[in-house]
């Protein structure tokens, strides 16, 4: 067998290639139905049986279980579904992955696609460089589909011919000799090759290439496919490593649902591969274990083996998931009890800065990922809502005293954990916009860094009500009853501001204009107040309430909270703009 370096190198191009078509594909789907898969993970989740729909038919649309773990393992990170519910979706997506499979097997080996890929190509490159979003992420679907192929029947060209050697089949002959023990041996070749090259579909059409070229028995596929199984977990594992801890369970729930299914499937493995056998056969597709043995070089005979080695694979495969899935879907209760004993929560200290929805590990499906940084911004304003709390508090706390300098100090850490907090959403915003995005997931990236921007603004505000009672105190200035009473009704102005602008961020995208309507009535209410308070503040310096100082300090304060409503507002006025789609 003469095999060069060059054709080694063409072959993992090839590999790439394939890789690469996948990935366009999955991600231009995304992109077209970002909103509405958003929507049916939201709404088709309420049991363990239209979870696992859900799971099965958005794996299927996006050609890659990997991609719709990653967004179930998101989901979950976001608060948008329980890990309950993100066990019955795994479970289904596991059978979806079955999907590309068959498309290979009915396409990759019945039809030369190959021949109207480039077509297809041709078709889509007008659409790619399309004013409109939805085109150009159609036009991406159509050109990564056409990619995959020809990166398939790039692979069937480039890799060797073992046969050809007999030295190295002879070798490899060896090693699938061995029983039980090459059932495992190729179980873990499975594993480690998914493992790197991260796509369980790609380490599927490998194997289909490697069993349909006769390098190695039905039955050794098989074990190959069922490594697979598990190396696909490796991807949604390494997305959740910087994320909260209910996105590790919903990956180790992936990994476990994998594993417990293959062990039950290895220990009746050899009657479990003639089953698939014996399908394949009924449904008048031939022997898959036949190749393997044939000697002849008839082409049209190979081809038809061929055929019925990849029709038995995919067979093997759909069955695997299905029983899993019927198996394993009553069951949803105990893995969520064990992932939760394997993994337990560790309490921390409100004070302590952590994000809760989104992680700082392994991003992917860019597109849904704004759902866990709107989830974040909520957490985020809801922490600087306390700083009010704490502000109206610090009013009324007597200036040098261990319990004023306990309070001062507990409210600048929190506006030290509000500029970090900033940063880190920001920064995650900034990845996801790195990523492929619809036009309409750029507009709500940039929405949403006004947004944070703003609230950073609000704890700024509040953090200045400290400094400015700093100075009061060191002045040695007191304030009376009646300016006490002016700012707290001051402080409950900006509170019910406050809740109104966290309901809104509670429930972006389906607020109504009443919500924002009430937002505007309070600022202006905010507004004359202020006004009311400075006007008073003159005459009741001259009628001796209080002193001068006293009066400068007060104004200040009221003055900082009046300008945490415009801060307020400028986030309603992002929201109004950019989520609000009714108009006012």
């Amino acid at each position: 067998m003469d095999y060069s370096l060059l054709d080694f190198l063409c072959l993992i191009g090839a590999v790439g290639l394939f890789l690469y078509g996948m990935k366009v594909m999955s991600e231009g789907l995304q992109k077209a139905a970002g909103d509405r898969l958003r929507n049916i993970l939201g709404a088709m989740t309420r049991n363990r049986f239209t979870g696992a729909m859900t799971g099965f038919s958005i794996t299927a649309l996006i050609q890659s279980s990997s991609a719709s773990t990653v967004m179930v393992v998101s989901f979950v990170s976001a608060g948008l579904m329980t890990l309950g519910q993100s066990v019955a979706v795994i479970m289904g997506a596991n059978v979806g992955t079955t999907a590309t499979a068959w498309i290979i097997t009915l396409f990759g080996f019945k039809v030369d696609i190959a021949a109207f890929a480039y077509p297809l190509i041709a078709f889509s490159i007008p659409l790619l460089f399309s004013s409109r979003s939805r085109r150009k992420s159609i036009g991406e679907v159509i050109l990564g589909f056409a990619l995959l192929f020809i990166g398939l029947n790039t692979i069937e060209a480039n890799v060797p011919d073992l046969k050809a050697s007999p030295d190295i089949f002879d070798s490899l002959q060896h090693y699938a000799d061995l029983g039980y023990v090459s059932v495992l041996l190729f179980l873990g070749i499975g594993i480690i090759t998914t493992m790197i090259i991260q796509s369980s579909s790609a380490a599927i059409a490998i194997v289909l290439i490697m069993c349909t070229k006769g390098w190695i028995t039905f039955d050794l596929a098989c074990a190959m496919i069922l490594g697979s199984n598990i190396g696909t977990t490796i991807t949604p594992i390494i997305a959740s490593l910087g994320a909260n801890l209910a996105a590790k369970r919903a990956a180790m729930c992936h990994l476990l649902f994998n594993l417990l299914g293959t062990i039950w499937t290895l220990a009746v493995f050899y009657p479990f591969a003639d089953l698939a056998v014996w399908v394949t056969e009924a449904c008048g597709q031939g022997d898959p274990c036949a190749l393997y043995s044939y000697t002849g070089n008839d082409p049209k005979v190979i081809a038809e083996m061929a055929l019925s080695a990849s029709f038995g694979l995919s067979i093997f495969h759909t069955i695997f998931n299905a029983i899993n899935l019927s198996i394993m879907i009553w069951l949803t209760k105990y893995y969520v009890k064990i992932v939760e004993w394997l993994l337990p929560a560790k309490h921390k200290g409100d004070d302590e800065f952590h994000l809760k929805f989104i992680s700082t590990g392994m991003l992917s499906a860019s597109e849904l990922n704004i759902t866990q940084a709107e989830k974040e911004i909520s957490v985020y304003a809801e922490r600087v809502n306390r700083m009010l709390t704490m502000a109206k508090e610090l009013v009324h706390t007597k200036g040098d005293t261990e319990d004023f300098n306990k309070r001062a100090s507990r409210l600048e850490k929190y506006e030290d954990i509000s500029d970090r907090m900033e940063i880190e959403i920001a920064s995650y915003l900034n990845r996801c916009a790195e990523g492929r995005l619809s036009n309409e997931g750029k507009r709500r990236i940039s929405a949403m860094l006004a947004i944070i921007s703003e609230i950073e603004s609000i704890a700024d505000s509040y953090a200045g009500v400290d400094k400015i009672l700093q100075r009061k105190q060191v002045s040695h200035v007191h304030f009376n009853e009646e300016i006490h009473r002016n700012i707290d009704t001051m402080f409950e102005y900006v509170q019910r501001a406050m809740d109104n602008m966290l309901l809104l961020l509670r429930n972006l995208e389906n607020n109504t204009p009443e919500d924002v309507i009430a937002s505007y009535n309070i600022e202006r209410e905010i507004n004359n107040m202020r006004n009311n308070l400075r006007a008073t503040n003159i005459e009741n310096i001259k009628e001796q309430h209080y002193e001068y100082p006293a009066g400068i300090f007060y104004m200040d304060i009221v003055s900082t909270l009046e300008k945490t409503g415009d801060y307020i507002i400028n986030v309603v006025d992002t929201i109004k703009k950019e989520f609000l789609n009714k108009e006012i």
